[in-house]
């Protein structure tokens, strides 16, 4: 959140209780969309290294078959559907992101004490691991402190839910003693276990603690040896980094929004870990507020463009965390009969080859779609069909002056209003050809890759962007809309056939409270003083 907002030239200032950031792993998931958000901030480069790219995920039943896998090989989005990661590392790297904001400041050991509305903002009460006390005026505020948020408590936001009985143990071992590249989820009936390869030789096992084993039991070096002891050789000769019991919540935050008060990641909602979305979950939080809070901090909107947050980040996330819970209970039953139903139930389904694609290829991962929100369905459209309110894809591009780009790396961190085969300029006509201009907004015209050099009456203010692999024009041979507004999250704000481009230009800067008259300069140090997010 602070990379974005530094990103646009916001003030912000982080707060973090701790002294130091956390140094034991935590997720160990990544999915691409998180990697496409890393990339939006300029850090994904520096963040791949703690990767593990492609990473299978094999379920077996207590015989070590496998009886379901998981290895999406596509990549839409631009990146891996599955990647294992170091998330301290992970971490690392986006604190070192915010030096390249003056404007962005990190205070270490300073906790939340309370806060208050004032006519302009918002009046932070801050204590010091001293017992001093400051008071921080922002315009907003948003708690990104965990599942027991004390920014969510101070909402008086409830935190609806389950939080489930079962515990589980969790052992993150150096020098894999392994060293099998992916994941496996044992769903064993005597004891279901996972055993995760994240990066840098450190292996994850998770081992259910069973009814009658007490939470120090399950701590004891004797009994991890011992749970550990089918897997491993030699057990005595471990290097663990950590080890420790926890439950697994599925629980949601009544209101992700009161006022100049945000809620984002766990403090949002907390979700199993079988998907491995709890951390990504938070990223698409950052990635789909951070534009708006920079948007109305820059004077590019008013404040109704942050409700959509929470119209549209609600739904997705509590999608997920059906999704999780609803894994869970299926790798998870010790009984023998029911585990020996689900066995048969998924061996049948493997014979299947569109249901195995259907479970190989990820296509059951709820993808977002915002059917309200920052987004204009034009009369008519099917929602389920429609481009409107999910992500565009980002293939690799050539342009004039580079060749084999993300396409993100082109389109860049603020609006872009795309067209295939057309000009967008002449498209949206004059009038709103200056809206957009004033905005900030980059005008793209996609072309066949044997177009992109043809000059004749190219506007000075749109790139020709050529599509390299050909996915672009698939892309639009399945959809019959051909000019896209997209936003800064890459999000197809609006889509439309070329002759309606105007009028859905007039309805977004609508939808999305735009403030037409105001210029800005995306992903630039503003000179003048911003005030405090």
């Amino acid at each position: 959140m602070a990379n974005i907002l530094g990103g646009h030239g916001v003030r912000t200032r982080v707060i973090d209780s701790r002294s130091e950031l956390i140094d034991y792993p935590r997720g160990v998931g990544l999915d691409d969309e998180s990697l496409r958000g890393f990339q939006g901030i300029g850090l994904a480069e520096g963040i791949l290294p703690h990767t593990v790219p492609n990473q299978i995920m094999r379920f077996v039943n207590g015989k070590g078959g496998v009886i379901a896998e998981i290895a999406p090989t596509g990549e839409p989005f631009g990146w891996p559907r599955r990647n294992g990661f170091v998330q301290p590392l992970v971490d690392a790297e986006l604190l070192k992101g915010l030096e390249r904001y003056e404007k962005v400041d990190v205070q270490w050991s300073r906790r939340l004490e309370s806060f208050s509305e004032t006519s302009g903002g918002i009046a932070a009460t801050v204590e010091d691991e001293g017992g001093g006390t400051s008071v921080v005026d922002a315009r907003y505020l948003i708690g990104c402190d965990g599942g027991r948020s004390a920014t969510r408590h101070l909402m008086g936001a409830s935190f609806d839910g389950t939080t489930s009985s079962t515990r589980w143990l969790v052992i993150d071992v150096r020098n894999d003693p392994l060293g099998a590249p992916n994941i496996y989820v044992g769903a064993d009936p005597k004891r279901p276990y996972v055993s995760v390869s994240i990066a840098h030789g450190i292996r994850r096992f998770e081992f259910m603690v069973l009814p009658g084993e007490s939470d120090e039991r399950a701590e004891d070096p004797e009994f991890v040896q011992a749970m550990l002891a089918p897997f491993v050789p030699n057990t005595s000769d471990l290097d663990i980094i950590r080890q420790r019991v926890y439950t697994h919540h599925s629980r949601i935050a009544g209101a992700f929004r009161k006022g100049r008060v945000f809620l984002a990641g766990d403090a949002a909602h907390l979700m199993p870990v079988w998907q491995g979305q709890g951390y990504n979950s938070g990223i698409r939080d950052a990635v789909n507020l951070g534009w708006k809070l920079a948007a109305v901090i820059n004077g590019v909107a008013e404040d109704a463009l942050l409700d959509t947050y929470d119209v549209e980040r609600r739904g997705h996330a509590g999608a997920m965390i059906d999704l999780s819970t609803r894994v869970g209970k299926i790798i998870s039953p010790t009984n023998r009969t029911v585990a020996l139903a689900r066995d048969l139930v998924f061996g049948a389904l493997s014979n299947v080859p569109a249901l195995k694609r259907y479970i190989m290829e990820m296509r059951f991962k709820p993808m977002p779609r915002y059917e309200r929100g920052a987004v204009v369905h034009a009369p008519g459209t099917d929602a389920r069909t429609s481009p409107v309110g999910r992500l565009f894809i980002q293939p690799k591009v050539d342009t004039r002056l580079r060749e084999d780009v993300r396409l993100d790396d082109v389109l860049g961190p603020w609006f872009a209003i795309a067209s295939w085969n057309n000009d967008p300029v002449t498209l949206l006509g004059p009038e709103q050809f200056e809206v957009w201009k004033r905005l900030g907004a980059h005008f793209i015209s996609f072309r066949p890759n044997t177009q992109l050099n043809w000059p004749d009456q190219d506007h000075p203010d749109v790139e020709i962007v050529g599509d390299r692999s050909g996915a672009l024009k698939a892309w639009f041979d399945e959809h019959e809309e051909s000019t896209l507004f997209l936003r800064p999250d890459r999000c197809v704000a609006g889509a439309c056939i070329a002759q309606n481009t105007a009028s859905l230009s007039r309805s977004l800067t609508t939808a999305l409270s735009l403030t037409t008259g105001v210029r800005h300069a995306p992903s630039a140090l503003l000179p003048v003083a911003q005030p405090t997010a």
